[in-house]
């Protein structure tokens, strides 16, 4: 009788012990993404609820999850690092279309892309306002960081602090910044949002959120770089 049971507690420890070893390590740099509903999921700095809030990620978003224990997952997503509730993310299953993309834009970028030109789109006649950063009224970084915030990521405030972020880029691809100087020379002055086309989208103090052409003569005459995000 004491060796059943010694047996049974011996096998008991054993499952104990693999379980999280096994699940932590099918988990380790596995791909993601955010699987809900509506709204955006909560990447907190620490395992728990009450802990900040580092980012918001959208649904759809990619996320590479290094660890999971107790209903969290340990995951970068959009070169932060935090942890979110592991019921509300599911593996992303690895397909030739996905391997092809990685050599236009990389995967993990373009769900937010998507919806940061689906938000500007959105706002087309918003009015031009200097210092305006919400629907009420624009002006061209508040447009641009406006519609990236939505899409869960945080740009920085004017024209000049987005053009030191992100890779510099000459084949663009939707959701690329694009970056001008209005007042002359090399200064950036002026931000606007590639969506394809030959086309970017941006809010200016004649037009207000509008979509012009890139080769138009006067944007053209004034193309500084542009920067993928």
């Amino acid at each position: 009788m004491f060796k059943r049971i010694l047996a049974a507690l011996v096998l008991i420890l054993l499952i104990a012990t693999a379980v999280p070893a096994m699940n932590q390590a099918s988990a380790s740099g596995t791909p993601y993404y955010v699987k809900i509903n509506s709204g955006t999921l909560n990447m907190r700095k620490t395992a728990t609820t009450s802990s900040n809030v580092v980012t918001k990620l959208a649904k759809g978003t990619a996320v590479t999850v290094h660890s999971q224990s107790n209903g969290w997952a340990k995951v970068t997503a959009n070169g932060k690092q935090g942890f979110v509730s592991s019921k509300y993310i599911a593996p992303k299953a690895a397909t030739k279309s996905t391997t092809a993309a990685k050599s236009t834009v990389p995967a993990k970028t373009t769900d937010y892309r998507t919806k940061a030109i689906s938000v500007a789109k959105s706002h087309q006649g918003v009015k031009y306002k200097w210092g305006g950063t919400t629907p009420k009224g624009f002006d061209c970084s508040g447009f641009v960081s406006y519609s990236y915030k939505q899409a869960g990521v945080t740009l920085p405030r004017t024209a000049a602090e987005m053009y030191t972020k992100g890779t510099a880029v000459k084949s663009l691809a939707p959701g690329d910044l694009v970056f001008y100087a209005t007042s002359g020379g090399k200064k950036v002055t002026h931000v606007a949002m590639y969506i394809g086309n030959g086309q970017v989208i941006h809010s200016t103090t004649s037009a207000g959120v509008s979509i012009t052409s890139m080769n138009n003569s006067y944007w053209k005459a004034r193309y500084i770089g542009s920067k993928r995000i």
